[in-house]
């Protein structure tokens, strides 16, 4: 079966457990159709570049599937219909990277030996 990443943006008024909620529920209509949830992060709330639907910020997260082509367009059509998911993108890859995604790594370097966040 192809592969694929899905990136998602919540709104910025849910709480950290319903957003992550989200990412079990798309992942289980992924399962009902035939696919499967490789992985998946939950990257917290960020602030975006620009405005989207009055919102600043939205919750972040991953999805890394591996799932038929029905089965990824049906996930997408309820992420689009679903009110709390602004955004999402999705792009089918050759291979999913082992380990954490670009965006949890950036993180893991900013904090310190101690546990502390670094000045930069």
């Amino acid at each position: 079966m192809p592969l694929y990443e899905h990136v998602m943006i919540a709104r910025q008024d849910l709480s950290n457990t319903q957003a992550e909620g989200l990412i079990e529920h798309f992942g289980t209509v992924l399962a009902d159709n035939g696919g499967k949830v490789v992985e998946s992060e939950y990257w917290g709330v960020k602030t975006m570049a620009y405005k989207i639907n009055k919102n600043r910020k939205g919750h972040y997260a991953l999805m890394r599937s591996d799932a038929p082509a029905p089965a990824v367009q049906e996930m997408e059509r309820l992420m689009r219909l679903h009110e709390d998911v602004m955004r999402v993108l999705t792009v089918k890859v050759d291979e999913h990277e082992e380990g954490p995604s670009a965006q949890m790594r950036k993180s893991d370097e900013r904090e310190g030996r101690d546990g502390r966040r670094e000045r930069r």
